[in-house]
């Protein structure tokens, strides 16, 4: 298991998203709003996708890493701290995955 967390990649981008760094490209993302980074997020979850379906591990890897990355970004410029994000995952996993999406509000 690598010693690398999302909590650590978190941190990483809430100090260069305040850095006012001008050669920072998460500062310069953050910087564009929420709305840039969902975008963003969205492009990279979609190459994701592609290379899932196309069976190609070593793109998924690297999709991930980018969905991952801009999914923190967006969260950070949304101002929704990574704790949060987990403490639901946590409440989640006190039941199963059936159950807890039964117990959820209907749309």
């Amino acid at each position: 298991m690598a010693g690398f967390t999302l909590v650590d990649l978190a941190a990483i981008i809430h100090t260069r998203a305040h850095s006012g760094d001008p050669g920072s490209y998460t500062a310069k993302l953050v910087a564009k709003g929420t709305s840039r980074c969902a975008k963003k997020f969205g492009e990279e979850a979609v190459e994701a996708v592609i290379a899932a379906t196309e069976h190609n591990k070593e793109d998924l890897t690297s999709e991930a890493a980018d969905v991952l990355y801009h999914l923190l970004v967006m969260l950070e410029a949304a101002e929704v701290p990574l704790d949060a994000v987990m403490d639901e995952l946590e409440g989640r996993t006190r039941q199963t995955g059936l159950q807890e999406k039964a117990s959820r509000p209907a749309d």
